[in-house]
């Protein structure tokens, strides 16, 4: 008997070997053909959701992660009340957090970064647009961590610039291990953004439309489907752990006189709109100030974020309600539990926090630093609108709801998204003409003030033109060298000609890109641009061809028709 089994272990043995090994090649060959021809739709799909879920997870570890050492750090049973339970605390032990996590911020981004500052939402934009669906790993990671210790230790911004950075980095591990072309790239990153912002809102209509309209900045149908899957994915993931709740809970009676009342909203949409601009220009002017400071103290970057700590350390002695993102203030704004010169004061000084802790290159994002500027500036609009007309106007904290949507939709540039936003964090569907009003008013007026949003200005302050459309930054994506006709080309350009021109002053290193070339050809008239290599102290310039104008037209259409056949495809 025990023969007869061990003979019939044997071909057993071996038929599994042999399903095994077919298993695996079925694979192999699988994999081979997705990386050398890219994924069908069914595929695709299969892939959304798995960048759906693993985007969701990073969110939720996130943000667990944040309130985890928050409590920690401050000795706190409920970081959702962090400022209340705050007040408890010892000055110095309020102080001297911030600045602690300032210096661990600041080493972090010294060590690991080029230039010490976090990556965040523009960066994410800047990779759909010009890197094909690609964002920085290593930077990136230190981001993170740098905004992990900022959100946890004082820092007043918010956790959705780091968390759709770190959902970019997931998506752009996917492209390069499946060689991902742009659009396929786009696409994925696409789906890594709306699960992540799904996933830390709880708001998978708002996820969707934030990674449309925001970052691949198209409403294309082919990407539609994979990332509302992927929204929907990282919207369960983060239900199983909080539930199906909303972030904050209004109170019941929201009313709005619609005739009467809407020239009050479209009003308030003005007023959201110039607060939108006085944050996003406070943060601009304050990031100069910090490289200033650096520049004439000469003082390690790495100090920076320290400085900064100890700015916000002095005013949450005095005003804990600046620290981390703020939910709870915004939540009393919401609820009308505020007075007027409350509501005024907190503003200001939010203004103040998020602005010093940007320029301190501390890390987190503008838009919950937003949505609560926005609720205390409707409460305040409330405040004083009701107390004119009372026999008008109706609850203060519609206003308040309607201005929380329109100041951050100014600052992202986002009406849609960020309206149902607003509605799905509140849960609050019935007064939404009062805040499309305001929310379309204050993004229209914010828009004219910048370059359409608080990321585009980003990218505009780093000479990246992503504001001004594709023709204008597409010309980035292109390099002279491989766009010029080199010497040995059949229609190549006459040697004594290039010669005569670069005698002139015009010609162009082959490493730049027609971004520069275009305004040559424009100041010159010149056909073609000779294209050199320039030597070092006292020797001549080497000529390596030259660049047509023809040439680089040809490209830049082409490009162009491609952009314009993946947004409308």
């Amino acid at each position: 008997m025990p023969a007869k089994r061990g003979q019939m272990a044997e071909p057993l043995k071996s038929e599994k070997t042999a399903q095994g090994s077919d298993l695996r090649a079925v694979l192999g060959n699988a994999w081979r053909v997705l990386r050398a021809r890219g994924p069908n739709q069914i595929q695709f799909w299969f892939l959304a959701l798995a960048i759906g879920i693993a985007a969701g997870f990073a969110a939720l570890f996130f943000r667990i992660a944040i309130s985890n050492l928050q409590s920690w750090l401050y000795g706190i049973d409920d970081p959702a009340h962090l400022h209340s339970l705050a007040q408890a605390l010892p000055w110095y032990w309020i102080l001297g957090l911030p600045v602690a996590g300032g210096l661990v911020v600041g080493l972090i981004l010294h060590f690991f970064t080029d230039d010490g500052r976090v990556r965040s939402v523009s960066d994410v934009i800047e990779g759909a647009a010009l890197h094909d669906g690609r964002v920085e790993r290593r930077a990136g990671l230190a981001s993170a961590l740098a905004s992990l210790i900022t959100l946890s230790s004082g820092g007043s911004s918010g956790r959705e610039g780091p968390v759709v950075h770190l959902a970019g980095m997931i998506s752009s591990w996917v492209s390069n291990r499946i060689n991902a072309n742009g659009i396929t790239g786009r696409d994925l990153l696409g789906c890594a953004v709306a699960a992540a912002v799904s996933a830390s809102f709880n708001a998978p209509i708002a996820g969707t439309l934030f990674a449309l309209e925001v970052i691949l900045r198209h409403f294309a149908v082919h990407a539609f489907a994979p990332i509302v899957i992927a929204a929907a994915a990282g919207t369960v993931i983060s239900r199983l752990e909080f539930g199906n709740v909303t972030e904050f809970v209004l109170p019941v009676g929201n009313t709005l006189d619609f005739y009467r009342e809407l020239p009050a909203f479209l009003i308030l949409g003005l007023v959201c709109g110039f607060v939108a601009f006085i944050l996003m220009r406070a943060i601009f002017w304050s990031d100069d100030i910090g490289t200033k400071v650096l520049k004439i103290t000469r003082l390690p970057r790495y100090l920076l974020p320290a400085m900064s700590g100890l700015l916000l350390g002095g005013l949450a002695i005095f005003y804990p309600h600046i620290i981390g993102v703020g939910y709870e203030t915004t939540s009393a704004a919401l609820t009308g539990e505020l007075l007027l010169w409350e509501a005024v004061v907190f503003a200001i000084l939010k203004v103040a926090a998020v602005a010093i802790t940007m320029a301190g290159r501390m890390g987190g994002g503008v838009f919950s630093p937003s949505l609560m500027l926005g609720a205390l500036t409707g409460l305040a609009f409330g405040l004083i609108a009701t107390a004119i007309f009372p026999n008008v106007s109706g609850s203060e904290t519609l206003y308040a709801l309607a201005g929380m949507g329109a100041v951050a939709a100014a600052v992202l540039g986002a009406p849609i998204s960020t309206t149902l936003i607003v509605f799905e964090l509140t849960g609050d569907w019935q007064t939404g003409l009062a805040v499309m009003v305001a929310v379309s008013l204050s993004t229209a007026l914010a828009s004219r003030l910048v370059d359409r949003s608080f990321f585009l200005t980003q990218l505009e302050r780093r000479n990246i033109h992503l504001a001004a459309g594709p023709q204008a930054y597409l010309l980035a994506t292109f390099r002279v060298a491989k766009v010029m006709r080199a010497k040995e080309h059949k229609a190549a350009a006459n040697e004594d000609a290039c010669w005569e021109l670069v005698e002139q002053g015009v010609y162009i290193d082959g490493n730049a890109t027609l971004e520069s070339a275009m305004p040559i050809f424009d100041r010159t008239n010149a056909n073609f641009i000779p294209v050199v290599t320039l030597g070092g102290a006292g020797e001549p310039p080497e000529l390596r061809g030259a660049l047509f104008q023809v040439d680089a037209l040809r490209e830049l259409n082409r490009a162009l028709a491609a952009t314009a056949a993946e947004e409308h495809s």
